[in-house]
């Protein structure tokens, strides 16, 4: 009986495995088709082939506990052009992740916040371990809307984590994530470095 138990906790898990895979697949198609779409998209078709990502792995896909800040001054982020947006704090996290307590900040652009359709766009720029070794040495991005958010808490999957413009073509005013962003453990899913040098 044991056995069997066994078996079939296995071959449910596997099942979970499976769906998860493609559902990352199926995000991922979406994003590399939303690159043909956007008028100020750094990439052709024929550049997509040079997207690289890691496997996809459920263990990084977390819930976490939000706490709101109130911010009504807010701040300069800088860009990997020089330029400076305006951001505010919008609140931040906080999980358990490889055995290790981890906080990332949530960000509000001001601009966006000002624009119709687009308010309630929230934004985690992060760093960790990977960057300048198997991902983009500026950080990774990952998108939120504010209805995410629900009872305080917040599904984080760092699966669907991606690259700035700036890691594909000089030019953009990405920002950079602060440092209060700087992860000290590495994020093994998510996009990798792009297989294809970077046009200035």
């Amino acid at each position: 009986m044991k056995h069997l138990l066994l078996i079939l906790c296995c071959a449910a898990n596997n099942v979970l495995a499976q769906n998860y895979s493609a559902e990352i697949a199926k995000h991922r198609r979406h994003y590399k088709k939303e690159f043909l779409t956007d008028e100020n998209s750094p990439l052709k078709k024929r550049d997509l082939k040079f997207l690289q990502f890691y496997p996809a792995n459920p263990s990084y896909k977390v819930k976490t506990n939000f706490t709101k800040t109130i911010d009504t001054t807010g701040f300069d982020m800088l860009t990997h052009s020089g330029k400076i947006k305006k951001y505010y704090v919008f609140g931040f996290v906080t999980f358990t992740l490889k055995k290790q307590a981890c906080k990332l900040f949530i960000y509000q652009s001001a601009q966006l916040k000002t624009t119709k359709g687009l308010e309630d766009y929230l934004f985690i720029p992060f760093t960790d371990e990977t960057n300048s070794k198997t991902t983009f040495g500026g950080g990774r991005y990952l998108d939120f809307k504010e209805k995410d958010i629900v009872n305080n808490q917040l599904v984080v999957d760092f699966n669907k984590c991606y690259n700035p413009y700036c890691a594909y073509k000089g030019g953009y005013n990405c920002p950079i994530p602060p440092k209060e962003n700087d992860l000290n453990i590495p994020i093994e899913v998510g996009e990798k470095t792009f297989g294809k040098a970077i046009e200035e």
